[in-house]
This record gives structure tokens, sequence and C-alpha cells, in this order.
């Protein structure tokens, strides 16, 4: 391994003992055969099976790894941002080691990098959902994606797809907003997005995962959204609390109007509060975007 690889591949290991060597394997054959320089930094999550034994024990075989131990577990999101932190790459490359990404295609996502300088951020779009609640996660992952898509005003084909390569300077600034879950990959995404840098999608396959999944439907799910809307108020505010603004005080004047007709000489209280809401969160909407122009570091 280079003392300046141009490429870093963070992989988060948690629990993944039966196939983590063939994921590690299928990525250092790929990347040596691609002629790029790498790292692979195999950070084990604080695993309570064999997965760190069984990285040590094939340290030697893959001189380009580098295995990471974490003392407790911090989520897959922890694993990412100090991963990220601490690589040497040019380009860092996220992705999962339970066998679902076809990460014998890394080279191809930095040969887009290296090809085109105005692209920062490369994500494998998935071409089918094997994930687990599969009935329940198809339709909520539709909806969490269609409300990023409308608060970040581009289409995006996938919004947490955990196979993608993005230029390290590019993403330092945003790493300290990567929440320590799986939303990370969103968050991300729309950091890029919101701040008007090129992300690029390409089709890729995507298998059932091997082993047991660590994702809780209802609890990642309801993260996701929250993560979605956080993101967007930190950098657009306006496009979340606006909306509703106006609404409330296009409601609160068709109202008056009402009551004016009615009761020519009042208007009712909840005209009067539906109006006075609207106000209020109107001027919230422009603070909050006046403290995001002037924080400096969108």
């Amino acid at each position: 391994m280079t003392d300046t690889p141009h490429v870093t591949i963070v992989l988060p290991c948690y629990n993944e003992q039966d196939h983590v060597i063939d994921e590690v394997e299928r990525i250092c054959k790929a990347m040596d055969a691609s002629g790029h320089t790498y790292e692979l930094l195999a950070v084990d999550d604080c695993s309570t099976d064999g997965t760190l034994a069984r990285l040590e024990e094939a340290a030697p075989n893959f001189p380009s790894m580098q295995v990471v131990p974490f003392h407790r577990n911090g989520g897959s999101g922890t694993v990412r941002r100090i991963g990220s932190q601490q690589a040497k790459g040019d380009i860092v490359v996220w992705t999962d080691a339970d066998m679902s990404y076809p990460n014998e295609r890394i080279p191809d996502l930095v040969d887009i990098l290296d090809e085109d300088p105005t692209v920062d951020q490369v994500v494998g779009a998935r071409t089918s959902e094997e994930g687990s609640h599969k009935l329940l996660r198809v339709p909520a992952k539709w909806f969490i994606r269609k409300t990023a898509e409308r608060l970040a005003g581009q289409k995006i084909p996938d919004l947490n797809s955990g196979l993608r390569a993005f230029r390290r300077d590019v993403a330092e600034p945003y790493l300290k907003l990567l929440p320590p879950g799986f939303s990370c990959v969103t968050t991300i995404t729309l950091a890029f997005m919101s701040n008007q840098h090129d992300v690029r999608y390409v089709p890729i396959d995507y298998a059932k995962r091997a082993g047991k999944s660590k994702f809780h439907f209802v609890h990642d799910a309801y993260r996701y959204i929250l993560q979605v809307l956080r993101m967007v108020m930190y950098f657009n505010p306006l496009k979340v609390l606006m909306p509703p603004a106006l609404w409330l005080l296009g409601l609160g004047i068709a109202k008056g109007v009402f009551d004016l007709i009615v009761h020519p000489v009042r208007f009712a209280n909840n005209t009067v509060m539906i109006f006075v809401t609207g106000m209020i969160i109107a001027s919230l909407a422009l603070l909050a975007d006046l403290i995001v122009r002037s924080r400096g570091d969108t």
C-alpha cells in the first residue's frame, strides 16, 4: 500500500464473520485489477462474533487493508464518518460487507470521478429491492424519497444506497452532520445536492444480503424521514417552513374575507389564530434562512 493512495474504501463490519473475508477479497481483487492505488479500512464496529478475529487473521494476505477495531458499537454512520475523516485518498468509497452490493464495480465509480471533474459524488442506484420487510419497505422508501426529491428540488433515483464514491475534500465540511445510523447515506446525498454539488447515479444490481439484517423498519424509517427534514432545514429551511406558512396565511385571508361578509364588524378568533400562526412560521422561516446564509459553510 502506498503512503498516499488515490482511493480510500471504508468498509463497516458488524457481525459479518461468515462472509467478511469473501467481501474483502472481492474488493481487493477488483481494485488491484483496476490499477488504482487504494487503502481498505475494514472497521470492526465492536462485533460480538468472530468478525474481528477473521479480519486480523486475513490481514497479512491483503497488504492494502487496514483493520480498525472499535471498542464500542457506534453504528454504520459513525464508522463511515471516522473512516472518511481518517482517509488518505482523494476519493472515498462507502460500501457494505454483507455481499449485497456489487463491490467489483467500485473502480467504475472511481473512474467516473477521475474522468469528469464536474461530478463530486457517484452513487450506485439499485434496480431492485432485496431488503427485509419488503412489503412495508418499498412504499415507505418511495414516500421518503419523494419527500426528499420535493424538498431538495432534484430527482433522486436511490436516496439511501450504501455504495457510493465521492471527493474527500468536498465531503469534509459535511462529515460532522452524519448521524450514527443508516441514515448517514441519506445525509451525505442531501448535503451534496443542497449545495449544488453534482451527484451522478449509475444503475447497479442488488443481491439479497448475507447474514442477519441490522435494519429495524419502524425505528429506522422514522429516523430516515426526520433526517431528510433535518438536512433540508439545515441547508434550505425556506423549503420546509415557507409552504405551510403561506398556506396558513392564504387560509387566514380567505377566512377573513368570509368573516367580513358574514360578520362585517368582527373577525372570528380562529381566523386571527390561523393568520398569526402563518405570520409566526413565515418569520421563523426567514430568520432560519438568514442564519443559514450567514453561517458560511454552505
